[in-house]
């Protein structure tokens, strides 16, 4: 006599806890990851009270320029020379219909230094330059109403 397995009963629901067991790994690698993803060099920003919004310096395609505070510039996250920042910014703004370049500087940063990398990239062409900040996390109380005379 042979041997013959005998088959279970079938089940007529589909067996879902493996994929919610590998949608929740995939939440979490997804979770850690995301705030590692950053547009160039990370430097500590300057802190302001009034600081002006520029959601177009979050874009992926958005030139961001970085000063840190030893005077390194870095395009993006290349680190790059003060000789080739010209040249480097020319080329990546001359097939954009708006031409705007972002920088941001460490709080620490020598005026000097920030002062000619500007000057590196309003040579290149740059119609629009913005200065990232970041909002002062003190508020300051409001002044108290002038006195009625």
């Amino acid at each position: 006599m042979a041997y013959k397995p005998q088959a279970g009963s079938v089940m007529a629901q589909p067996n879902v806890i493996p994929m919610a067991d590998i949608m929740l790994v995939l939440l979490i690698i997804f979770m850690v990851v995301t705030p590692m993803l950053q547009h160039g060099k990370q430097v500590d920003l300057a802190t302001v009270n009034n600081p002006r919004d520029m959601p177009d310096a979050e874009k992926d395609d958005a030139i961001v320029v970085a000063v840190t505070r030893d005077g390194s510039l870095y395009l993006g996250t290349t680190k790059v020379s003060k000789e080739d920042l010209t040249g480097q910014v020319k080329d990546r703004i001359s097939s954009r219909l708006e031409k705007t370049v972002y920088v941001k500087s460490d709080a620490r940063a020598k005026y000097g230094d920030v002062v000619a990398a500007v000057d590196e990239i309003r040579s290149a062409g740059v119609d629009t330059l913005g200065l990232l900040t970041e909002r002062s996390q003190t508020a300051r109380p409001t002044p108290p109403p002038p006195p009625a005379d």
